[in-house]
């Protein structure tokens, strides 16, 4: 497990890194850095939890709160460099709702888990939605979104995994999990290279 973790946190981990790298001589790092920086703490974390549950849901629901408010750090950056999308979201807010009501709901028996389930589905559509509405360069604007849909993605086939059993997808986990990171790190280096231009 020890392992598993060190492999799924790897790719935030180098984020922090490159990041923290690229903005060595600022006196002062831009707020949004930092609400990405954090998102990636948080996300190594939530990690931490879902790598030791062994089916113990209030780790499980622990690890869900952790990648909530890594969400939240995603969602300030976007929201802070352009606006919220609201008719994207609530396409998008709609059909995962439909999505959690219809297959996922039943099937979770513990209510915390449930609650944390949802709040973290309403988060990540936020985020979503806001990383759309990026302005300035589309490179930034696009990888970034990329990155927050990729972990939309990756949690959609977990919850499938965790709460209904099924497999089919459970290999695409973990790419997508490390190219959101990737993307989303990406993003704030081309950002970084266009404003020492």
């Amino acid at each position: 497990m020890t392992s598993n973790f060190i492999y799924k946190s790897g790719t935030a981990a180098i984020g922090v890194i490159i990041l923290l790298i690229l903005n060595f001589k600022k006196v002062k790092l831009s707020k949004d850095t930092w609400m990405i920086i954090g998102a990636f703490l948080f996300s190594i974390a939530g990690d931490w939890f879902l790598s030791n549950m062994h089916g113990d849901t209030l780790m499980f629901s622990k690890g869900i709160a952790l990648f909530f408010l890594a969400h939240l750090g995603y969602l300030a950056f976007a929201v802070s460099n352009g606006q919220i999308k609201w008719k994207f979201i609530s396409i998008l807010l709609g059909t995962f709702l439909v999505f959690f009501f219809l297959l996922l709901y039943p099937s979770i028996i513990d209510k915390v888990l449930m609650l944390a389930t949802l709040i973290y589905l309403l988060v990540s559509c936020l985020s979503l939605g806001a990383s759309v509405g990026i302005k300035g360069d589309i490179l930034v604007k696009w990888t970034f979104a990329f990155g927050i849909f990729l972990i939309l993605f990756s949690d959609t086939i977990i919850s499938l995994t965790e709460f209904m059993g099924y497999n089919m997808l459970i290999f695409l986990i973990l790419p997508t999990y490390y190219l959101a990171h990737i993307s989303i790190t990406y993003a704030l280096i081309r950002r970084a290279g266009l404003e020492r231009k």
